[in-house]
């Protein structure tokens, strides 16, 4: 049996699954925790990586290995290799304002034609802007920029070279300085940092390797941590990846590349060559716990509950922005309820509003994808909040297509495993994995309840 491993190395932890190539069994696994904090050295994801591999038994027998990682993290190497400051996550919002000043400097435009997205403070690109002007000294050090995961695959090749960085289309998408189609955009790193001379690691195709572990294994290209998910859950064009975590994400893997001058979809690469649309809403799987709370009751109650309630909870309507919202961008924004009656007062429709509105905001981003020309054929349902009833026999009349509920698992780190086997095998297309456990669930749409949604939405942003 030939074995290959996929690793996830996210904001919170490192998981390490260990597969057969040929059919996906899994055969072990291990994680181990990160710190928190939106600024984390990258030793500690070094040291949980160890930790995890540890855990799942070693990789003395594994032929090839692959990173999957969160996205848009700054890490930035010397000369000599060593990581001139902590990393800024995904998640830290200090470069915000240089993401307003640089998307003014050229135009929203500009920047979603020339590398898909319009700027937010996630992209590693802001995050040079903020280097330059808040630490000129750190910045004067530079001599490389690369992504976590590039990190990671570069420490396990064992090279101290920085030319031996290497990275994926997925990753590179996220950083606010490649294009699917031009490449590096040289310029806007000078645009951004004040010079060009930086080292930026090599993009590799999707199952291209430059690098071997000092054991001999096979190191795969990785993926950014979207793609990655897509790459475990076998997405093909067609399909559309919803994820109900803490945030809400919606992602389609397309044939052609989003520009989206409103900023509403991101528009990333995926690890098979094509593209991976994606847009991202604040309020998910905790509007449910939090309204659950409210009521009194476990989320199993909650869910029966809502789905004792009739479509469109009689009028009552809840616009989730518990945490204001990214999708659509109002960061200050107050949740909302309205049409409360004698009727409507009741903990069930309270639970059915709360979960139509979480599927509506989320029907909003496959609504935004549809206008990026995206082809919606299959919608797929993952996540924590996708283990609730409610939410899975609510989605298909919400979204208004059928929904697909794999088996819960770490899809990233199979999605990085399935690369790594891939690269292995040599061959023009991934290996098919047989899912198991996978659900279909198909309802009738009710379109009224998005209308009554969208109406009282609208109001609640003027």
């Amino acid at each position: 049996m030939t074995l290959v491993a996929g690793v996830d190395s996210s904001t919170q932890s490192c998981k390490v699954v260990i597969r057969d190539a040929e059919s996906g069994r899994l055969v072990r696994s291990g994680s181990a925790p990160h710190p928190d904090g939106t600024e984390v050295h990258p030793d500690h994801w070094w040291e949980a990586l160890q930790n995890a591999i540890a855990a799942a038994g070693g990789l003395d027998d594994v032929e090839a290995i692959a990173v999957g990682g969160q996205q848009h993290g700054m890490v930035c190497l010397d000369a000599a290799g060593d990581v001139v400051r902590p990393a800024l996550l995904w998640n830290d919002t200090r470069s915000a304002e240089a993401a307003a000043d640089l998307n003014a400097e050229l135009g929203p435009e500009v920047w979603a034609e020339a590398v898909g997205s319009v700027l937010v403070a996630s992209f590693t690109i802001t995050k040079l802007r903020w280097l330059r002007d808040h630490e000129p000294e750190a910045a004067a050090r530079v001599a490389a920029v690369c992504l976590p995961h590039d990190w990671l695959t570069w420490k396990l090749s064992g090279s101290t070279s920085l030319e031996d960085l290497v990275t994926d289309r997925s990753d590179a998408s996220g950083t606010g300085y490649w294009s699917a189609t031009d490449g590096y955009r040289r310029d806007l790193v000078e645009r951004a940092f004040g010079r060009a001379g930086v080292i930026l690691p090599r993009v590799l195709g999707p199952a291209e390797s430059a690098l071997r572990t000092p054991g001999g294994a096979l190191l795969g290209p990785g993926a950014g941590d979207n793609a990655g998910a897509a790459l475990g859950l076998s997405a093909v064009p067609g399909d559309v990846i919803v994820s109900i975590g803490t945030s809400g994400v919606v992602s389609a893997v397309s044939t052609t590349p989003a520009h989206d001058p409103s900023g509403t979809v991101a528009g990333f690469a995926d690890a098979t060559g094509h593209h991976l649309p994606l847009i991202a809403t604040l309020n998910a799987a905790r509007v449910l716990a939090s309204t659950a709370q409210l009521l009194g009751v476990d989320l199993e109650s909650f869910s029966e509950l809502a789905l004792s309630a009739p479509s469109g909870a009689g009028g009552l309507v809840m616009v989730p922005y518990l945490e204001g919202e990214r999708t659509p961008n109002l960061p200050h924004a107050k949740g909302a309820v309205h049409g409360l009656t004698l009727t409507t007062s009741s903990p069930a429709h309270l639970a059915r509003a709360a979960v139509e509105g979480l599927l509506c905001g989320l029907a909003d981003g496959i609504e935004a994808m549809v206008g990026q020309g995206v082809a919606v054929e299959r919608v797929i349902l993952i996540g924590g909040g996708a283990k609730s009833e409610a939410v899975r026999r609510l989605a298909p009349v919400v979204l208004g297509h059928p929904v697909v509920v794999p088996e819960p698992g770490e899809y990233v780190a199979d999605g990085a495993a399935r690369q790594a086997a891939w690269v292995l095998s040599g061959a023009d297309e991934a290996p098919v994995w047989e899912a198991s456990g996978t659900e279909t669930i198909t309802a009738p749409a009710d379109p009224s309840v998005r209308a009554q949604y969208a109406a009282v939405r609208d109001m609640t942003i003027r």
